[in-house]
């Protein structure tokens, strides 16, 4: 892989970059963060429409662009530098890839589409009260046969639930653990039975919903009994983008921090001037640039199906999960009392910090996923 991107993805990340900072301002996130639905539908509106983002990675054949995963990284990447509060990840990396890998070319014909014109707010729900991220956590009921099923348990965790209005949905047809009889479905968002509960998460720039199923009518998407395949690939490919997406908040921190050293005076002199503050800055350039790496070779590994995906996926998302939260405590600390206020926007990227290095497995999780992967 070469690591310079080329003049078409710099353009890209400098349009995506003008339109955020003018649409996505901290004021606005801290506007959405309090609203219920938690995004600007004009702006969601306007990024499918005028910036084409929803469509950017999808096939030509299915409404999209046919970009690859390293132009929706730098997407992600410019997003998470300005915490920006819209479906996006729940609807583009995490749905959109699920019917990628599960679905038939007809029903990929059928879903597609509103996605990439922004219609579609999608879902992926598939983890459950338990909190696990592995094939053992999916313990939902689908009962049914051919193309009528229904669905009973609950979903938590499930990223803009509360605002979807497709579902894609893990659950066993069989078996009781394992990866036996999982399978996906799709459900529409006003089908009867579902009951959506927003959570009081630690981190409201990005929301989450309980999404109960009582009965509610499923159709298979993909093969039934044969869907662990493609969610787990759909997890490495969330993990992906969501470590791109890490990567932006750290350099965004780290910015702030260097600007806040250069400027804050203490005993007559800037306090990037004293030794300490100087090794905090080094010490958080070499994580940022260090996750840059594993997160763009990742996004690389997802463009081209390597074989490597899994590896590399859960090594990219272990180490920008640590590097991501160090950044965003480090800046913190070095903004001093400052810092700690609300006020201030360091709270944001630290929550933000928090919830993603939690969201798909923490580092420890991929670390043992890591190991397994390789045969360790």
């Amino acid at each position: 892989m070469d690591f310079a991107f080329s003049e078409d993805q710099e353009v890209l990340r400098d349009t995506v970059r003008k339109f955020l900072d003018a649409r996505s301002p901290e004021s606005e996130v801290r506007r959405l963060m309090d609203t219920v639905d938690g995004y600007d539908p004009a702006v969601w509106a306007q990024m499918a429409s005028e910036l084409g983002l929803q469509s950017l990675a999808l096939p030509e054949a299915y409404g999209g662009q046919g970009y690859t995963f390293v132009e929706l990284g730098i997407v992600l990447e410019e997003m998470g530098r300005v915490l920006l509060c819209a479906p996006f990840f729940s609807t583009v990396v995490l749905a959109a890839h699920a019917i990628l890998n599960a679905g038939t070319d007809a029903e990929k014909a059928a879903l597609l589409p509103g996605i990439a014109s922004g219609e579609t707010l999608a879902a992926l729900a598939f983890t459950e009260p338990s909190g696990r991220w592995d094939a053992d956590g999916i313990t939902m009921v689908a009962s049914g046969s051919g193309d009528s099923y229904t669905l009973d348990g609950t979903k938590t965790f499930v990223i803009d639930g509360h605002v979807a209005n497709l579902f894609v949905v893990a659950a066993r047809t069989q078996g009781t653990g394992g990866e036996e009889g999982i399978s996906l479905f799709t459900v529409d968002g006003d089908a009867a039975g579902i009951t959506r509960t927003p959570l009081a998460t630690m981190d409201q720039t990005r929301k989450q919903a309980r999404v109960d199923f009582a009965g509610v009518k499923a159709t298979p998407l993909g093969p039934v009994g044969g869907g662990w395949d493609a969610l787990s690939k759909t997890l490495d490919q969330a993990a992906v983008g969501l470590s791109n997406e890490m990567v932006g908040g750290a350099q965004k921190v780290l910015d702030m921090s260097v600007e806040y050293a250069k400027v804050r005076v203490q005993f007559g002199r800037p306090i990037g001037s004293f030794q300490a503050i100087k090794h905090k800055c080094a010490d958080m350039l070499l994580e940022v640039e260090s996750a840059k790496s594993a997160a763009y070779y990742s996004a690389w590994a997802a463009a081209e199906d390597s074989d490597e995906l899994p590896v590399v996926a859960s090594l990219a998302k272990a180490y920008c999960s640590d590097a991501y939260f160090h950044a965003a405590a480090e800046n913190i600390q070095i903004h001093g009392g400052i810092g700690f206020t609300w006020e201030h926007p360091a709270h944001l990227y630290f929550k933000r910090a928090k919830s993603s290095e939690v969201l798909l497995g923490d580092a420890t999780y991929h670390r043992e996923l890591l190991a397994q992967r390789i045969g360790l």
